[in-house]
């Protein structure tokens, strides 16, 4: 089972939509809202190097957001 992490912040639609996919998947997740610590957002930002959210992170690479997984699922 891959190691998948999602941040996210609240009242986000993809974030939402990200993890419904997952949830169909079966595939668990950790969710981190980045909005709670400003130390995460600038991580994801230098990990990933994208501003945007959710960044997805599956086995600590980073994928993208919810157009990525979608597109990994072969969903357009």
């Amino acid at each position: 089972m891959p190691n998948i992490e999602i941040y996210s912040m609240k009242n986000c639609v993809n974030c939402e939509k990200t993890k419904q996919l997952l949830d169909q998947k079966q595939l668990s997740y950790a969710e981190v809202f980045i909005e709670q610590d400003y130390r995460i957002a600038i991580d994801v930002v230098n990990r990933s190097g994208q501003r945007t959210v959710p960044q997805i992170f599956i086995d600590g690479v980073s994928i993208g957001g919810y157009k990525a997984l979608s597109t990994m699922f072969g969903i357009n």
